[in-house]
């Protein structure tokens, strides 16, 4: 008997507004001022609620959604304040 394992997907788990909005802060919490890991927790939010909507919402395109979210580089405040708004989430300091 084998065991077989994937990777772990947050976007999977984040079911709920409540879920999301506990997720984001508690990736706040733990990023120490690391933008690319927040954007990162924004873009599995994102996944969750789906891209698709989320790019009409915001008026961005879904690949540089994918690209600002990725945890790979640091999106503009103007785009993370855009997709926290399309999400109906709030950030708290």
């Amino acid at each position: 008997m084998s065991i077989k394992l994937r990777k772990w997907d947050s976007a999977e788990h984040l079911r709920s507004e409540a879920d999301m909005q506990a997720y984001l802060q508690a990736c706040i919490d733990e990023s120490n001022g690391d933008a690319a890991f927040i954007a990162k927790a924004l873009g599995n939010i994102a996944r969750a609620k789906g891209m698709t909507q989320l790019a009409k919402d915001t008026g961005l395109g879904r690949a540089s959604l994918y690209k600002a979210l990725s945890g790979e580089v640091s999106p503009s405040f103007d785009t993370v304040i855009k997709v926290v708004k399309a999400l109906n989430l709030r950030l708290s300091i």
